[in-house]
């Protein structure tokens, strides 16, 4: 499902080169969720956006479904993201002027499907709390439940991967309990992959596989995370 080969980025700060990713190889299969641990600037959101396509590595491949997705042009790599595979990003970034529904059906937008998503919607909002909150906008919520909604979003296109970045950061336990079940649901039921950069040892725990990032060297096993 995703190969990642060689992957290599710098990036340079006030002048100092800072090596973000270095010599990354690692494999992830169809269903299975991976998560990622490790400090604060190891490398974890960066390594997620070099394998979602929205960061260019300096060298290496990313490969889906055995396609290498950095030797696509622009357009072909935006197309093929949005088919398969979604983002739950560190912050919720809805769309201040839609509504909580609106949020959650944006995505298909963007997609070659069409037809009326708000259903499937409504049902996703369900799942993680927030059936009573579908007019809300997202100044009137929380930022837990603004979390929420963004995790509704990320499942509106069925995608086949998803890169979740502290996906739980700031929901009470009860809730990242819930979420952490849609995951498994979703990863057991329909073959769902996860690559899942936590810093919640619950949730790197309850994935098939614990890899370590540390200084940008990723590497197999538990390691300590702030």
């Amino acid at each position: 499902m995703i190969e990642v080969k060689n992957l290599l980025k710098y990036y340079t700060i006030s002048g100092q080169k800072l090596c973000a990713a270095q010599d990354v190889n690692f494999s992830v299969a169809k269903g299975e969720m991976v998560s990622i641990v490790g400090h604060s600037g190891s490398g974890k959101t960066t390594l997620l956006s070099l394998i979602g396509g929205l960061t260019k590595p300096d060298d290496g491949e990313v490969f889906i479904n055995k396609q290498n997705i950095w030797a696509m042009d622009d357009n072909s790599r935006s197309e093929f993201r949005n088919r398969g595979i979604s983002f739950i990003y560190q912050f919720a970034s809805l769309i201040p002027t839609l509504t909580t529904l609106e949020n959650v059906i944006l995505p298909t937008a963007f997609g070659s499907e069409r037809g009326d998503f708000s259903q499937k919607a409504l049902q996703l909002l369900d799942k993680v709390g927030m059936a009573d909150k579908t007019q809300f906008y997202p100044s009137q919520l929380s930022g837990g439940q603004q979390r929420r909604v963004a995790i509704a979003r990320a499942f509106i296109n069925d995608p086949q991967i998803i890169l979740a970045d502290e996906p739980t950061g700031d929901l009470d336990f009860e809730t990242e309990q819930e979420i952490l079940r849609l995951f498994v649901d979703a990863k057991n039921k329909y073959k769902v992959t996860f690559v899942v950069v936590t810093h919640d040892r619950g949730i790197a725990a309850a994935a098939d596989r614990q890899l370590t990032m540390t200084n940008g060297i990723l590497s197999a096993g538990e390691g300590s995370s702030d």
